[in-house]
């Protein structure tokens, strides 16, 4: 295992640092927060032209055939610069179109959701676990209800849980309403999807599989939003002034971005590890999915609260970049269950 990434990793990190300062600077995000848009088109684009969409999928589909590892380092940078859109779902449905066994349902759907032309996102009900997913599936549709579903109005394509743990694809149209929410996270919106014996292929993969790579991904987002708040904060205490020299000198403001330091940067490698382990599908990789998605909600959410009390007043207003990420903390929280659901998953694998 390595222990630090790659020049070829740390490349790809800094093309999709640009990408996003390019198309998706902070006064292109509060557009998009103060807008109606499901996504910013310019920003998923570009990131899809670097071939963000096709990262874990095939090279003969237009993929990069890269790892989990890869993905995560990839993550990690979007969810510093708060990306729009369904990454995290779009590369879910990937993988699970990819583990499919039926070649013409990869021929159909892979080269578009590599290059991002199909945007694709996931519909889990219940309280989010493959266990507790409750859409009827017979006779080849499906029927229910879905909370929570990131972009629905751009997907052309749905990975929907179904109960018994199982997944089906499903296309907009016929049998699928789309009732848009309010958004805590503006800048990845939600919808109620209803499907109402919408026609579905269903898929004979190991959901679990793809489940865990997707708690992985959104711990990753969730370490690249905790890293950009102790950035803000370490940058404002230097430039704000108060009796006359930078906040960032007082004593009790210096223990306060330590204690944010130390909650981000040990969490890093528990982060990586995860995906190490789902790449080589060790014993304890499933355990290792959840708790990182369990501990880094937790510290994205703990570092948001901290920075914005170190920002005083202005940390808690709108217009502030700093609202964005705590927002953002939020919702990596919530999305894919709670902490506490993946600390008791944690510990029935582990036997306890």
């Amino acid at each position: 295992m390595r222990f630090h990434p790659t020049d070829e990793q740390l490349q790809i990190q800094d093309a999709l640092r640009g990408t996003l300062a390019d198309t998706l600077p902070p006064a292109a995000l509060h557009r998009l927060v103060d807008g109606d848009a499901e996504l910013d088109v310019e920003s998923w684009q570009a990131l899809m032209a670097l071939g963000v969409g096709g990262l874990m999928l095939p090279e003969a589909a237009g993929g990069a055939a890269l790892s989990l590892v890869d993905a995560v380092l990839a993550v990690e940078v979007l969810g510093a610069g708060a990306v729009s859109g369904p990454v995290v779902p779009h590369l879910m449905a990937g993988l699970a179109v990819a583990a499919s066994a039926d070649p013409a349902l990869r021929e159909r759907w892979l080269p578009g959701l590599a290059s991002g032309e199909t945007i694709a996102t996931i519909a889990f009900g219940g309280a989010w676990v493959p266990e507790s997913w409750d859409v009827a599936i017979a006779d080849g549709r499906v029927t229910g209800a879905v909370q929570f579903v990131q972009a629905a109005g751009a997907a052309a394509l749905f990975l929907v849980g179904v109960a018994g743990g199982g997944l089906a694809l499903v296309e907009p149209g016929e049998g699928v309403r789309i009732e848009p929410l309010a958004s805590e996270d503006r800048s990845r919106r939600l919808s109620r999807v209803v499907f109402d014996g919408a026609p579905a292929t269903p898929l004979a993969i190991d959901s679990g599989r793809v489940f865990d790579a997707g708690l992985v991904l959104i711990a990753a987002d969730a370490l690249g939003g905790a890293q950009r708040a102790t950035d803000m904060t370490v940058a404002y205490a230097k430039d704000r002034e108060q009796f006359g020299q930078p906040i960032g000198r007082f004593q009790a403001l210096k223990h306060q971005l330590a204690t944010m330091a130390l909650e981000v940067e040990p969490a890093r490698a528990l982060v990586w590890y995860a995906a190490y382990a789902w790449d080589r599908a060790l014993p304890d990789a499933q355990r290792s999915a959840a708790i990182a998605k369990a501990h880094l909600a937790d510290r994205f959410t703990s570092v948001a609260r901290a920075a914005v009390a170190a920002h005083g007043g202005i940390g808690y207003t709108w217009e502030y970049d700093l609202s964005i990420w705590v927002r953002r903390a939020f919702f990596d929280r919530a999305f894919l269950g709670g902490p506490s659901v993946h600390r008791a998953r944690a510990v029935a694998l582990a036997g306890w």
